[in-house]
């Protein structure tokens, strides 16, 4: 892990730590200042989501969720179910869509199954963004295995995009480690 220092934050490493606060002990906390994919902070600001906690009365700001389908398409496999699973339950708990929400859907969606459902519900909309992600040409015309193969090659573009941000933070973070700089902390 690098100094917690904001020129590390700012080239793109990430600083961690564990909570200790009894309502949260060994929660991880990570602090980025520049993530791979999304916009900076401050655009990252303005979308943001305002979640109400009913216990304490108390809000908090958290990051948007087209944000954070954006920053969890890493190399991590564990980042992709969870993907899936983001945008399903955004998608079951909308009754009367906004034309943001079905953009967003047709755009992110993770499984050849809902991509032909929306596709099926709103095809005025898929085939306008046919052009953004040929893909949902396969959603338009329900052909799933060639769908399935297309969300795979998109997800594996993803992973090699994230490998190529993160090779030369890795590299600047070994020579830290080299320097004495840089501390390693159990995860």
């Amino acid at each position: 892990m690098p100094p917690f220092q904001e020129q590390y934050l700012n080239r793109g490493h990430a600083v961690h730590f564990r909570s200790h606060h009894p309502d949260a002990s060994g929660m991880r906390i990570d602090i980025m200042s520049a993530m791979r994919g999304v916009d900076p902070f401050e655009q990252l600001w303005d979308r943001r989501t305002t979640v109400e906690s009913s216990e304490q009365g108390e809000s908090f700001a958290v990051i948007s969720l087209p944000d954070l389908v954006k920053a969890k398409k890493t190399q991590c496999e564990k980042d992709w179910p969870m993907i899936r699973r983001l945008i399903e339950a955004d998608y079951l708990a909308q009754a009367d869509p906004s034309s943001d929400k079905i953009r967003f859907w047709l755009t992110e969606s993770r499984t050849a199954e809902m991509l032909v459902e929306l596709a099926e519900s709103f095809p005025k909309e898929a085939d306008a963004l046919v052009h953004q992600r040929l893909l949902l040409s396969h959603a338009l015309s329900k052909n799933a295995r060639a769908l399935g193969e297309a969300l795979e090659e998109e997800r594996a573009i993803e992973v090699e995009n994230d490998r190529a941000y993160w090779k030369p933070l890795r590299k600047e973070l070994e020579e830290l480690r080299h320097q004495g700089l840089a501390t390693e902390e159990p995860v």
